[in-house]
């Protein structure tokens, strides 16, 4: 094929010069136009290579800038941050210590209120109502005694009972724990001081007649007991081992008290006197006279006073010791067999012509005073009250209990300036409640049962059984009352 036919057919111009004319001519613009896009791209990919190198040169400094910025800012922010911390720290710790020092001040007003009510026999804790009555199942009744219970103490820190008896011995019961419903068991006895047989020398010292009081010191260091036999035997009472015995009285002694916080004793007796000892020292102190007839009990506590039921003299007498002069109280019908102080200005007292009394030091004649407060016994139309054997109070509160053999403990309420005396309950208990005393804590009552009256034996109840009897006394806080 010749050149012009090829050169025709790939559609190139046939004659050669012009044809190698026309094609040098668009090679060269082809390859100046391939060197400008060349270039053209070329540029392009430099300015894209620029672009990029100076977002990355960029890129660093503008987070440091920020950086930095935000470095100054943070600085500035915490510093007002922390002061305002600070500031808010302080005000926590004032607002706590002001709280801190509210609730001490309140604190030490109410203790400052209660010591000085106490200290005025004014105080009147509101307990009575929250006291729920309890179940006879839950009742403990501890055996030991083979005559009727007489009188009992319960230690101060609540650890122990003694309890004595008309069959001259001592016994010092361990307090048990609440029992379970339903039980009832024998309390453990720590140590029993046996009847001391009249004559008998080298024999362990002990009384040999009717145990008719019992006193413990308000620390616990010493137990004093006085019998029909006109004596008063000092113990031990951790170890129960006998220290001192003191004589003077002319009759059975039938009363006895430590004054709180002290060793300093006092005494009462069928003989009609009130006697002062100083146990401590082992010494007698001074004899006060007063009473027209035999003297069948005595309390103290605190101030250097003592109160006395004066039997069938009708009077119960307060006595301040250092001016050696009493006050005169009448109000019973009969003989006054029991008494015992609420707090320093108030006492309740008993007598066997069924009438329970609530006194105050500055008035002469009962605030309250509750006749027939166990009922009556008899036949129709020869009725007669039961008479009541004891009393006991639980220290500076509204609650009472008093004992009779009416086949109950009755447990009382004392009203507003001790004015009124409310019925809350009866506890059942078979025989003579000789006497009753409540544990310091409140959280129960002891009383001890007999057979017979502690001070003779006009009637004797078979179904009864001499014991000590501890009574649970829960309590159940009263919810307010509406819109208070």
């Amino acid at each position: 094929m010749s050149a012009t036919a090829a050169a025709r057919k790939r559609g190139k111009p046939a004659s050669g010069a012009g044809a190698g004319a026309g094609a040098g001519k668009r090679r060269r613009k082809a390859d100046s136009a391939g060197d400008r896009g060349k270039s053209k791209g070329g540029g392009k990919m430099n300015e894209e290579i620029s672009s990029d190198s100076e977002s990355e040169s960029l890129a660093p400094r503008k987070p440091e800038e920020e950086e930095e910025e935000e470095l100054e800012e943070t600085a500035q922010e915490k510093k007002l941050r922390l002061a305002k911390l600070y500031l808010e720290q302080l005000r926590q710790q004032e607002e706590e210590k002001a709280e801190a020092r509210a609730f001490e001040e309140d604190q030490v007003a109410g203790r400052l209120k209660e010591d000085v009510l106490e200290q005025r026999g004014r105080l009147q804790k509101l307990v009575a109502k929250e006291i729920q009555a309890p179940a006879s199942a839950d009742i403990r009744v501890l055996r030991g005694h083979q005559l009727s219970i007489t009188c009992l103490v319960v230690t101060p820190d609540d650890s122990a009972i003694f309890s004595a008896a008309k069959d001259c011995s001592i016994i010092k019961l361990a307090s048990p724990p609440p029992p379970t419903a339903g039980s009832v068991e024998s309390g453990r006895k720590l140590h029993v001081i046996p009847r001391a047989k009249k004559g008998a020398e080298g024999k362990p010292p002990g009384h040999s007649s009717h145990v008719l009081c019992m006193a413990i010191s308000s620390d616990g260091k010493y137990l004093a007991s006085g019998d029909r036999s006109k004596l008063i035997l000092i113990w031990e009472a951790q170890s129960c081992q006998h220290l001192y015995t003191f004589t003077g009285h002319r009759d059975a002694v039938s009363g006895l008290a430590f004054r709180r916080g002290t060793h300093q004793l006092y005494s009462t007796s069928h003989d009609r006197s009130v006697k002062v000892w100083n146990v401590a020292e082992n010494s007698y102190v001074e004899t006060l006279f007063g009473h027209q007839d035999a003297v069948a009990a005595l309390d103290a506590l605190s101030r250097e006073c003592c109160v006395t039921a004066g039997g069938r003299d009708g009077t119960v007498r307060v006595w301040k010791i250092p001016e050696e002069s009493q006050l005169v109280f009448y109000g019973h019908q009969g003989s006054i067999d029991c008494i015992h102080l609420i707090n320093e200005e108030h006492m309740v007292s008993g007598a066997d012509d069924g009438s329970v009394a609530l006194w105050g030091l500055s008035k002469k004649r009962p605030l309250a005073l509750q006749r027939e407060a166990h009922g009556l016994r008899g036949e129709p139309g020869l009725e007669q009250p039961f008479w009541i054997s004891s009393v006991a109070a639980l220290l500076n509160t509204d609650l009472v209990a008093t004992g009779s053999h009416s086949s109950c403990v009755r447990l009382w309420q004392c009203g507003e300036g001790f004015r009124q005396l409310d019925l809350l309950c009866d506890i059942p208990l078979v025989g003579f409640i000789n006497s009753l005393k409540f544990s310091s804590s409140g959280d129960f009552l002891v009383a001890g049962v007999g057979q017979e009256h502690r001070l003779g034996r006009w009637w004797r109840i078979k179904e009864a059984r001499n014991s000590v009897c501890i009574i649970p006394l829960r309590r159940v806080p009263v919810p307010p009352a509406a819109g208070s």
